[in-house]
């Protein structure tokens, strides 16, 4: 692993596979949201929203053989 950038509170470490990895100042792995917090803060990666679903108007009709 390369070491991309070292600050008080974090260090942050590049792979050989392009993934990150970040490691707090008491050596233990910072992991899920926080990792991808400092990740997005540090501009390394873009956190990306889910799209929004668009609203169904009116009622579904539901294609069955079975149904009436």
């Amino acid at each position: 692993m390369q070491k991309v950038k070292k600050t008080a509170e974090y260090t942050l470490f590049q792979k050989k596979s392009g993934r990150y990895a970040v490691k707090g100042k008491n050596k233990k792995w910072i992991n899920g949201d926080a990792k991808q917090a400092i990740l997005a803060n540090e501009q390394l990666i873009k956190v990306m929203t889910p799209k929004a679903v668009p609203e169904v108007s009116g009622k579904l009709r539901l294609n069955c053989a079975w149904s009436d």
